[in-house]
């Protein structure tokens, strides 16, 4: 079944955010430089990994947090999600060497990641 997979955090100061949730949280950041981009490892309340994320600069006003839900085919739920009302923000990209994404708006004006694993995405 589809869940939420990954996050992604929009910071105005990427460092300055970095701060705040090791200290609400505890948890950790770790820069990949060429990207700009910072992978975010949580724990659940038992302690085990639990679900990650990323954080970046902003890049508009209106970016708030994206859920990235994963599924077996991005193609196929981008269609499903046109089909049933809702539209694609971000048309399918690829992230090289880890998947596929794209970013979409539900029937109520909600925006939702779709997240597609493949570690031969190029």
């Amino acid at each position: 079944m589809p869940t939420i997979v990954h996050f992604d955090l929009p910071a105005d100061n990427p460092k300055r955010a970095k701060m705040f949730y090791e200290a609400l949280f505890n948890w950790n950041f770790n820069l990949v430089p060429e990207m700009e981009y910072y992978l975010v490892e949580t724990k659940d309340l038992e302690g085990e990994q639990s679900v990650g994320g990323g954080m970046a600069k902003r890049r508009s006003p209106e970016q708030q947090i994206t859920n990235y839900i994963g599924v077996d085919s991005v193609d196929n739920h981008i269609t499903k999600v046109e089909e049933l009302g809702g539209k694609i923000v971000t048309p399918k990209q690829t992230v090289p060497g880890f998947g596929y994404l794209a970013v979409c708006m539900d029937t109520e004006n909600n925006t939702f990641g779709l997240w597609e694993d493949d570690k031969s995405a190029k």
